[in-house]
């Protein structure tokens, strides 16, 4: 395991909590059950374990680090196997390559449009 802690992973800053859900109590409040609701949901179609694993994929895309750390943990205590969060990091990177790939696709459309606007 790495010692090297990116500059954007501060373990202090989950000091700042508290102050956040008592800056915006009515949105905090909203935002738990929300989260509760969605990725906590024990009772749905998808059971737990895939819903984190889900979770994983979506943090791993949006590289949130402390969504990572969460989830994973989560996901350690759901009994998931290594091999299961290996294959949903490789399915976030393969998402994201296609996004890329897609967004190429728009990237073509404004310039054809920027060519055309020049004639």
């Amino acid at each position: 395991m790495s010692n090297i802690t990116p500059p954007h992973d501060h373990s202090a800053d989950r000091a700042y909590a508290p102050m956040l859900r008592s800056s915006a109590p009515t949105e905090s409040a909203a935002f738990m059950r929300f989260n509760a609701d969605t990725v906590g949901r024990t009772d749905g179609a998808i059971p737990p374990k895939y819903r984190e694993l889900i979770a994983l994929g979506v943090a791993i895309t949006t590289q949130c680090q402390y969504c990572i750390s969460s989830h994973t943990a989560a996901l350690h205590k759901l009994g998931a196997s290594r091999e299961e969060i290996a294959e949903t990091a490789f399915l976030a990177a393969a998402l994201k390559a296609g996004s890329a790939y897609t967004h190429g696709l728009v990237a073509m459309r404004y310039f054809e449009d920027a060519a055309a606007a020049a004639r």
